[in-house]
């Protein structure tokens, strides 16, 4: 098969994707410690929330991956797996910035 084929895996793409969930997850982890910082019951809410919420993002994607079977190639599990967190992460920005 030609190199460039369209079954080959776009790893360009699929690093850009990683940077983006790096930098979209750094804003949160910024809003998450500001809100920690500032103490009390809010505080305290969102540390809780937070582990609860990387603990059922974790779980939701195991059973994600189950589904979609041994089968998988690499490029598509990490596309899952991005798509995944990238949807998290973005509902927490929103959160976080309201």
């Amino acid at each position: 098969m030609k190199r460039g084929a369209a079954s080959d895996p776009n790893w360009y793409v699929l690093g850009w994707q990683t940077w983006l969930l790096g930098l979209e997850a750094s804003r949160v982890i910024a809003s998450r410690l500001a809100r920690i910082a500032s103490g009390g019951a809010q505080a305290r809410r969102e540390c809780e929330l937070m582990v609860r919420e990387k603990t059922e993002a974790g779980a939701e994607l195991q059973q994600h991956l189950a589904r979609l079977g041994p089968g998988m190639t690499a490029e598509a599990a990490m596309s899952a797996t991005l798509k995944h967190y990238r949807r998290k992460v973005a509902a927490n920005n929103r959160r976080l910035s309201r």
